[in-house]
Formats: C-alpha cells, structure tokens, sequence
C-alpha cells in the first residue's frame, strides 16, 4: 500500500473527506528538516512553499509560479498542480463543501479565517502524516549561541526597552511572539535548527519585567541562561500552555498569523487575548548602521567568490566536462575559501538551458545537465556570514547568442536598473517598483511569474517580509531595508534568465534611494547596447567600476586579466 493509500484508509476513523498538508512545521519557518516535510514524504515536492488538499478520489498540490514546472515534474503523477495565484487552497476549499481534517499546529488563524465560517475544517490534534510516516531522529545537540554586539549594533536591552514602550506593556498586558527569527533578533542569538537560517526555534512571551523564550530545553546552554538572566528566562517549550494558563486574568496580544491551535488553546481556556501585528518585523527590516557596514563587507567576501567562479567558467576549455552539480560544488569552494563564509543561505539553483526555465530548479543525479559550448546557465545563490545574508543570480552565457536571447537579456537588465534607480518616495510601494520592472518585458509581451524583490535579513532568513516588490505589494521603504531586485524570463522547455542584486535603503542630501550591495559582474555578452538608453549605460559603466576597484584585491593575476575584461565599459 503507498502512502497515499495509507493516509486516505485514516480518513475513515476521523470522519474527513480529505487532509490538509502545508510545507511548514509549527515553527512556520522558512526552511524546514527534511525529517519533518511531510509534504516532500507525501507528494515528493520538495520546493520551500506549497500546500497539499488530499481528498478521497483526487489529490492537489497549490504551488505559486515560481514551482509550477518543478511540481510538474516531481508530483504529477499522483496530484493535480495548480498554480495558487489563479485559485488558492481556500476558494478549493469553500467551493468542494467537504469535510476536511487539518492539524491545527501547522495552519495560521489568519489563513483560517478565509473559510468560509470555517465549517468545512476539522481540527486533529495530531498529525495524520506523523501515524504513518516515522522518520528516524537526530541525536545533534545544536545549541543557541549569542551573536556579539560588533555585528548586532544594538544590544537586547534596548531592543526589548523599546519595543515595551510602543506596545505599553504593564502588569495586566503582555504580548506573545511566535515567530523564531523574530526571537532571535530581539536577543541577538542564533541557533542550528535550520540547514540554511541561523535559526533557534522557539517562540516568546514579552511582560512588563521579562521576555519568558520557550525552546527545547537541550538548546540552551548555560553560558547564555548566565548571559540573559536578570532580563530572560528560558522554558522548555513543552511548558508553554501552563505558562500561558498562570496569566490567564491578563490580556494578551498577539499576531494573527499564530497558529490555529494557540489561538483554539486561548478560546478554551478563556485566556483574554487581542490581536494586533507583531512590530518586530517592521523594526527588524530597518537594519542599523553597524548592519549595514558589516553586510556591505559580506557582500565583498561573497562578491568575490561568485566573481572567481564565473572567471573560472570562461576559463573552462572543454566544458562538456562540467555539470550542473559540478559547478555547484565548485562555487562552494570558492565560498568556503573565505573563513567567513559559515554555510548556504539557501538551497542553491545551478540550472543550464531548459533546467534555467525551472525557476526554483535544485539540480539532482537525475536531472543534471552537462554543459555545451553554446548555451545559457543561470545561478542562484547565498551565503551566511555573521556580517550578513547574501543572495545573488547571474545568467552567464556561453558562445555567442542570437539576437532574441540578448535582447530579452537586455529588458530584464533594463528592469533592474530602473528598480535600482527609482526615485523613492513616501508613496512608493512594492507595487509601482514591480511595475518599472517588468515595463520593458511587457512592451513585447514577455513577463516573469514570481516576484521582483523579497526582504533579506541580517544573518538571518534570506527572505523576510517586509519589505517585498510585487503585484501585489503595499510595502513602503524604510532606511536601512535590504531587498532582492531580480525581475527575469523563463522559457520551458528551452532556457530560463535572470538578474538579482540585494540592494538596501540608502539616504543623501536629495532623500532615500537604493544602493547595490551585491558585486558581480553582469553578463556583458548578453547586452544588446542599442536598446540602452545614455543613463543605463552610465549605470552599468559605474556599477562595473565599483565591483573592479573593491574586489580587485581579491584576485591573482590571471584572473584579474579576465575580471577587468568583465568590468570594462560597454
């Protein structure tokens, strides 16, 4: 029996129709163990966002656009993909009627709430996956560690002084926080429970005299419990509804996208709680400027590494000897020359020729491609530093390409920059950025299905919200926000392009605007010149000229040959 099979046999003894399976663990994390992705365990889809309604006679995955050719190819077989952004679970959900089990850890009330009066979801207290699927656990001990005040540039302290303050917290009002990342800026640690973000899971309870961190008690060695004692006190996770019971008679405040289940817990035991959103993520996003500093340096170790790399490409006289996987290995030890370099921010996509078209492609023995002579290969990267988080894209060609392929290049170059120089304003959103974007791809009918920009944290996760550039964003921009800028086109079947640099909120005389932090070279054998107006090709001549004076140290002799060939004016 597989494990469809299996899973569907349970629905009997619950009385359900069908079974919710989100991407997430109850962290809501980003990037989560594979030992807990139920969702990879049951339909093999391994991309980071995704949701699974498995009902008796049918089965669909809903991935948004960035995972629609990658859920293709890896779920197919057993689940219908939709593309979430033409119909969502929820309208699936209110439309079917049906009676569909759901584990309350896993889903966010806020999400909960757009069912329709929410009759058609049955809350399981435990995981149906988790009856049928026992992966084998982990004996690492991976223990929090503090993150010193030169990379910080704010201690706790004033951190938790000033968030007491907006929130007026007292003795009868109190404020829970569920997200981990949030966590670990507020104290300035970070811990091991994710293969890419330095993240320690745990959640918060933030009163007028201390902030009480509930985690797994083997995770917090006594040197930080010494550290935080007179402000923080650390509690097994496994004590957090009797703590929240002992407050019951105060109110608590809390975000709209905690989970079902604290929110359920809350109701049942009339514990007096208000919603409101959680300011740390706002406050979070505006990075200081010992942050910004420091992640300008990240930026330099990290440029260099992905510089010597593509030198290295164009060096490479029988390129049918590389692959895919090879060349991934082989950035990651340019990477790791630097010692501080810490590991992969995530899962990086090495993707040539039509693998590209694939916009969240994770190369594998199976569909690893050898390189040709004449083709196009897209890389998608990062790493972790504690100076910073990096995140960088280069479309690199290989022999000359015809003029339809330069041409597309160019409209995406085209786009970049127009969001690199935008001219910010207190009505500029998210929005009007993705528009100049994707201005002139949409002259020729071409466009892209996913965002233009995510936010990125500081040693943390490398896609945070806010800020984000996108169809649909409100987002205003703050001093000191670091953001993506990677408009691109996929062709299936045939090549996939794209741009990214991690850009951050800057200020002069004339007020705020964008400044690059990412240096790479771009592809100048992709640039069609005549389609550039005198202002792009200023930018780009200037860009370049950055890039070679702060990264030039960096290499010998041979490669500086190439790299001042990459940095020459167009």
């Amino acid at each position: 029996m597989n494990r469809l099979s299996k899973l569907k046999k349970i629905f009997i003894k619950y009385n359900i129709d069908g079974y919710l399976v989100p991407k997430n663990d109850h962290y809501f994390n980003e990037y989560i163990d594979t030992k807990k992705d139920r969702l990879r365990f049951v339909s093999g889809f391994t991309g980071s966002a995704g949701i699974a309604l498995i009902l008796k006679n049918n089965n669909y995955l809903f991935v948004d656009g960035r995972y629609i050719e990658q859920a293709k190819k890896q779920s197919s077989r057993n689940f219908k993909i939709i593309d979430s952004s033409k119909q969502s679970v929820t309208q699936c959900i209110n439309d079917l009627k049906l009676k569909i089990g759901f584990d309350s850890k896993l889903i966010k009330y806020s999400w909960y709430k757009q069912i329709k009066n929410n009759s058609n979801l049955t809350e399981i207290r435990e995981n149906l996956i988790d009856l049928i699927w026992k992966p084998k656990k982990e004996n690492v001990r991976k223990e929090a560690y503090i993150l010193e005040n030169c990379y910080s540039g704010n201690n706790y302290i004033n951190k938790i002084t000033k968030i007491k303050k907006i929130l007026k917290l007292n003795k009868r009002k109190s404020f829970f926080i569920s997200s981990s990342e949030n966590i670990c800026w507020l104290l300035n640690i970070r811990g091991k429970d994710s293969a890419f973000s330095p993240i320690l899971n745990s959640q918060g309870l933030l009163t007028d005299k201390k902030l009480f961190v509930f985690s797994e008690k083997n995770k917090i060695p006594n040197s930080i419990k010494k550290n935080f004692k007179k402000y923080v006190k650390f509690v097994d996770e496994k004590q957090l509804n009797n703590h929240l019971i002992k407050i019951k008679k105060n109110l608590i405040e809390l975000d709209p996208n905690n989970s079902v289940n604290i929110i359920n817990y809350l109701k049942e035991n009339k514990i007096n709680f208000k919603f409101r959103f959680d300011i740390i993520y706002k406050l979070k996003s505006k990075k200081n400027k010992i942050e910004i500093q420091n992640t300008k340096l990240a930026h330099i170790y990290d440029g260099s590494a992905v510089t010597k790399f593509i030198i290295w490409l164009k060096q490479q006289k029988k390129l049918t000897k590389l692959n895919e996987i090879s060349a991934q290995k082989k950035l990651e030890i340019f990477r790791k020359i630097n010692n501080q370099y810490l590991f992969p921010s995530f899962p990086t996509i090495s993707a040539f020729a039509k693998n590209a078209a694939i916009i969240h492609y994770h190369a594998t023995i199976k569909s690893n491609l050898s390189f040709r002579s004449n083709g196009i290969y897209l890389i998608d990267s990062g790493g972790q530093y504690k100076q910073g988080t990096t995140d960088v894209t280069r479309t690199i060609c290989f022999g000359k390409q015809n003029l339809s392929i330069q041409n597309i290049y160019t409209r995406i170059l085209k786009g970049h920059l127009a969001v690199k120089n935008f001219k910010i304003n207190k009505k500029t959103t998210g929005k009007k950025l993705d528009t100049a974007a994707r201005k002139y791809l949409a002259k020729h009918s071409l466009n892209y299905p996913h965002s233009t920009g995510h936010g990125v944290g500081y040693f943390l996760n490398v896609h945070e919200n806010p800020p984000s550039i996108s169809k649909y964003s409100k987002n205003k921009f703050s001093l000191g926000q670091i953001i993506s800028n990677e408009p691109g086109y996929y062709k299936p079947g045939h090549f996939g392009m794209r741009i990214e640099n991690l850009i951050y909120v800057n200020k002069n005389k004339r007020g705020l605007h964008f400044s690059d932090l990412t240096l790479v070279p771009y592809e100048k054998n992709l640039i069609n010149k005549k389609l550039l107006i005198k202002q792009e090709i200023t930018s780009i001549n200037n860009y370049h000229k950055i890039v070679f004076e702060l990264l030039k140290s960096f290499m010998n002799k041979k490669e500086l040959l190439i790299f001042r060939d990459l940095c020459s004016p167009i």
